[in-house]
C-alpha cells in the first residue's frame, strides 16, 4: 500500500509572503484577511503581503513581470522560503513561479488541502483528505511522485513503454481507486445508520456555518459532547453525531459537520461527499452565523451557494447568529423571530457563555411537534431563510 501523502508545506521553513490581487470583485480586503487567518492555521509565519489591482491574470506567471519581481524583492529582503497566492493557479503558473523565485509556491486550493491534512483525526477524514491531495496534485503532476516508484523497488513496476511520469500517474490512479473504493463502503455503512433513524422516526439534525462560526461549541453545548472547538479555521473535519433530548418530545439526532468557505475546493467538496451526505438528508439545518462578523451577509450566501452545490438547499434552515456577547445584536429585545408560518426561523445566542441555547431546544421541539416533512414542503420558507441578512438584525 502506497503511504498517505504528507504535507508539502510545512516540511519546509515556515516563513511566508503572502500575495494577494485585487481583480476588481470586491472584498479583496476581507478576502486578504481570510488568507492570513488560513496562513496562521496552517502554522506558517507571515514575513510580507505583496498586493496590487489587475484585470486579468497573466496566463504564464498569474501575475505581471512587475509584480514578479517585487515578490522577489520581498523574498530576498525577508529571507522567506515560500509563497503564498491567495488564488488559484495553474500548474504552468506555479511551475513558472518556482523556478523564478527558486522557492515554493502555493495556492490557495493547496493551502487548505494543507490544512484539512494537519485537522483530520478520524479514520474516514484521513482518506477523504488524501483523495483530495492526489486528485488535486494528480493535474500538477511533473516527477514529483518518484516516491511512488521507490515503495514498491522500481524493477518490474514500469509498464512496456512507460515514462516515469506515466508511471507515477497509474500508481496514484491506482490509489484514488481504492480510496473511493474504502469511501464508498464507509457511504453504505451511513446508509444503514440513518435507515435504522428513519424506522425508529428520529429527526436529523445538521449543523452547519462558515468556518469558525462556533458549530461546535454550539455543538458540545447542545449534546454535553467533547467534539474540539477551537477558535481557528477548520478545527473540525470529522463529522460528530449525537441524540440529543428534546423535553415532551423525545430524541433528536444532531451532527456537527465540516465548516464552509469561499472557494472552497472542489476536490474537497467531492471528496467529503459522504460526510456531507449527513447534511444532505437531514430533516432540518441548523446554519449557524458568526453574528460578530461585519462579513456574516457575505458568509450566509457562500454557505447556502455550497449548500445548493451539494444538494442540501432545499433542506429547511433555523439561522443561529452566534457569538452575541461579542456583537451589538445584544440590543435586541427578544432572542428568537418568527416566519411568516408562525415558526422559530432566527435565532440569536451566545454558544460560549449559553445565553439563548433555551431557544434551540424550542425550536427543535416546535418541528418535532409535526411531520419535519410537512415543514419543508413550506415551499417559501427557503425563501424567508435565505433573505436573512443584517437588515433583519
Amino acid at each position: 500500500m502506497l503511504d498517505q501523502p504528507t504535507s508539502s508545506i510545512t516540511n519546509k521553513a515556515n516563513a511566508a509572503v503572502l500575495v494577494s490581487l485585487d481583480f476588481n470583485t470586491g472584498m479583496h480586503e476581507e478576502r486578504l484577511e481570510e488568507l492570513k487567518q488560513l496562513v496562521v492555521s496552517d502554522k506558517l509565519v507571515i514575513l510580507g503581503v505583496v498586493e496590487g489591482k489587475c484585470y486579468r491574470p497573466n496566463p504564464k506567471t498569474f501575475v505581471g513581470s512587475g509584480k514578479v519581481d517585487e515578490i522577489a524583492l520581498m523574498l530576498e529582503q525577508t529571507g522567506a522560503s515560500l509563497v503564498v497566492f491567495n488564488h488559484d493557479l495553474s500548474p504552468g503558473q506555479q511551475r513558472n513561479l518556482s523556478l523564478r523565485f527558486q522557492c515554493q509556491v502555493v495556492d490557495r486550493t493547496s493551502l487548505i488541502l494543507d490544512i484539512f491534512a494537519q485537522r483530520a483525526k478520524s479514520h474516514e477524514g484521513k482518506l477523504q483528505v488524501e483523495l483530495a491531495q492526489l486528485e488535486h496534485l494528480a493535474t500538477r503532476l511533473v516527477r514529483g511522485w518518484t516516491h511512488l516508484e521507490r515503495q514498491k523497488g522500481g524493477i518490474g513496476l514500469r509498464g512496456p513503454g512507460e515514462t516515469q511520469l506515466e508511471t507515477d500517474r497509474r500508481l496514484i490512479g491506482k490509489r484514488v481507486k481504492l480510496l473511493k473504493e474504502k469511501l464508498a463502503a464507509l457511504q453504505r455503512q451511513r446508509k444503514v445508520q440513518r435507515r435504522s433513524r428513519q424506522r425508529a422516526n428520529v429527526m436529523s439534525v445538521s449543523i452547519v456555518g462558515y468556518t469558525n462560526a462556533g458549530k461546535s461549541t454550539l455543538f458540545n453545548k447542545l449534546t454535553r459532547a467533547d467534539a474540539y472547538a477551537a477558535d481557528q479555521l477548520f478545527a473540525t473535519l470529522d463529522t460528530t453525531t449525537r441524540k440529543l433530548y428534546i423535553p415532551e418530545q423525545g430524541d433528536v439526532v444532531i451532527s456537527d459537520t465540516v465548516g464552509f468557505i469561499r472557494d472552497l475546493p472542489h476536490t474537497l467538496v467531492a471528496a467529503f461527499r459522504a460526510t456531507l451526505e449527513e447534511t444532505v438528508q437531514a430533516d432540518i439545518l441548523l446554519h449557524v452565523v458568526d453574528a460578530n462578523n461585519p462579513n456574516r451577509d457575505e458568509q450566509i450566501k457562500e454557505v447556502n451557494k455550497l449548500l445548493q452545490e451539494i444538494g442540501a438547499d432545499t433542506i429547511p434552515q433555523i439561522v443561529v447568529f452566534n457569538k452575541i456577547d461579542l456583537s451589538n445584536l445584544l440590543a435586541s429585545t427578544e432572542g428568537y423571530e418568527r416566519n411568516e408560518y408562525g415558526r422559530i426561523s432566527r435565532i440569536r445566542l451566545s454558544a460560549k457563555t449559553g445565553e439563548g441555547l433555551a431557544y434551540v431546544r424550542h425550536a427543535l421541539a416546535e418541528v418535532k411537534i409535526k411531520d419535519p416533512n410537512e415543514f419543508s414542503k413550506e415551499s417559501t420558507y427557503k425563501k424567508v431563510m435565505s433573505g436573512c441578512v443584517t437588515a433583519y438584525l
